[in-house]
């Protein structure tokens, strides 16, 4: 387990190309309700990075986060910092130790702020979500499947990397489930490469005929979010 965690840390050291990248983490919070399962989802104020959006908890990482740990223990500071922006922006407390690697997000080169962010699943502590009313305005637990519903009528606006990663929790139906089954994987590394189209732009991962080239209309398998407007689409094979 800790050779796992040590090549898991190595990833956020990958892609700082371009633009000087910021080290982020968030927390997918998850609780069972009724036959189903809720992600806790944050509305993001208009005036700072991500604005207007909802989003899982989380932010960039301080250097408080990183006190007392090895130079490049980028994930082990990246745990203390979702732990943190937990309590700061849903007033939630989240042990350490109870937060599972679910992915790494490394954003194009082009991208004006580059956040190489981890991102955890955890299930939700009880007791009441408290915003700020300054950094976020707004919360509410959605099913997956409901949040991605509501992307799609335009009534919510995510980011590509909420968007995949409620798509991929749409697949599990209870907490247990779902931590089941992330403890079982190994995190996945999502490198973007983006793809201009004429319909709309083109997020291209690892796996897809295109990606290389940075080519979405090559032929062949798919690892792709195609953003043409409201119609979203998600294809992996």
């Amino acid at each position: 387990m800790a050779r796992h965690e040590e090549r898991l840390a190595k990833w956020a050291n990958e892609g700082r190309t371009g633009s000087p990248p910021v080290d982020a983490s968030t927390v997918i919070l998850i609780r069972d309700v009724g036959a189903g399962m809720e992600t806790l989802m944050l509305r993001k104020n208009s005036k700072i990075a991500f604005g207007g959006m909802w989003v899982f908890p989380g932010g960039r990482v301080d250097e408080e986060d990183r006190a007392g740990l090895a130079p490049d223990d980028d994930l082990g500071a990246a745990r203390r910092a979702a732990v943190r922006e937990a309590a700061e922006e849903a007033t939630l407390a989240i042990p350490h130790d109870a937060m599972l690697p679910f992915s790494h997000w490394t954003p194009p080169p082009i991208t004006p702020r580059r956040f190489l962010t981890w991102f955890f699943l955890a299930a939700a502590p009880s007791g009441p979500v408290v915003v700020d009313q300054g950094e976020i305005l707004d919360h509410a637990w959605m099913s997956p499947a409901e949040a991605l519903e509501r992307r799609a009528a335009n009534e919510i606006e995510v980011a590509p990397p909420t968007f995949v990663s409620l798509f991929e929790l749409a697949r599990w139906s209870s907490v247990d489930e779902a931590m089941g089954g992330v403890a079982l994987r190994a995190p996945e590394r999502f490198a973007t490469r983006i793809s201009v189209q004429d319909d709309g732009p083109v997020a291209l991962w690892h796996g897809d005929a295109g990606y290389d080239a940075g080519d979405a209309s090559l032929p062949g398998p798919r690892h792709r979010l195609s953003m043409a407007g409201a119609g979203w689409r998600y294809e992996r094979d």
